[in-house]
């Protein structure tokens, strides 16, 4: 499996969405549900936002994470503190775990990233015993995601190159309404519920908003960091015109909305 997720470094990516990440695991545990003594998996941990908050909403028995970046897996295992969590490189679309291992599989952020999402999805429900639980959460990038949306709309504006790449970020498979519910459902998983997860996206200044952003990560960093020279700095004014809204820099506040999606495995 390949991702569609570029990564630099662990830390770039903190700043650019996991700390982002760590606000919705919170909302996406209730949403999802979890038990003591549980054994959970974490498909797609990345830096660990959802494998680390769980341990704090439960007294779970265990917790498996893998994901595909090694550069993930290294970050991720650095941080580990607690015996029950084992953290690995693995494969979404082809889950290191025999049938039935797990209560819970969960994945945050990262099934738009899937090339064979459904596949990820079927492998997630064949971790987990009957009657256990499946769940994810991907953002709305068409529709949830201000902050984002405001950079691609001002690039495609500037630039025909970056309509491309914009209509991508926008059409990723899983990002719209109603298509990880079908997902879910075309797999097997019965009792399949859909809801939207908001938080707040706060950042200090432009500068925190825009240098995660023109550090390369992502698909959006991707963009930014392929620019010459003359068109970085021509989209930078205009983005931070569009941050700054005719106010003096500052603190800004953007909510972020994702669908989530759990259902139940026969």
């Amino acid at each position: 499996m390949s991702s569609s997720f570029n990564v630099r470094s662990a830390a770039g990516y903190e700043r650019l969405m996991g700390r982002w990440s760590r606000l919705l695991a919170e909302p996406f545990i209730r949403f999802a549900g979890l038990e003591d003594g549980e054994r959970v998996i974490d498909v797609g941990c990345g830096t660990g936002s959802l494998t680390f908050a769980l341990p704090q909403a439960a007294a779970i028995g265990e917790i498996a994470a893998v994901d595909f970046s090694p550069v993930f897996v290294e970050e991720a295992q650095r941080r580990n503190r607690d015996a029950r969590i084992t953290i690995r490189q693995g494969d979404a679309t082809a889950i290191p775990f025999e049938d039935g291992r797990f209560d819970r599989a969960l994945s945050l952020l990262v099934l738009h990233f899937v090339p064979e999402a459904d596949k990820a999805v079927a492998e997630m429900r064949r971790v987990v015993r009957s009657g256990g639980v499946v769940a994810a959460a991907v953002w709305d990038h068409l529709g949830g995601m201000s902050v984002m949306r405001m950079l691609w709309d001002t690039a495609a504006a500037l630039d025909e190159e970056a309509q491309a790449p914009r209509s991508r970020y926008c059409f990723q498979p899983m990002t719209g309404p109603g298509e990880m519910r079908r997902s879910f459902v075309a797999q097997g998983l019965r009792d399949v519920t859909e809801s939207a997860l908001t938080i707040r996206m706060n950042y200090e200044n432009f500068a925190d908003y825009w240098e995660p952003i023109s550090a390369g990560e992502g698909p959006i960093g991707k963009y930014v960091a392929g620019l010459d020279e003359t068109r970085r700095t021509t989209l930078n004014r205009a983005v931070r015109a569009a941050y700054e809204a005719g106010k003096p820099d500052g603190p800004r506040s953007f909510a972020a909305t994702a669908w989530a999606c759990r259902g139940i495995a026969p």
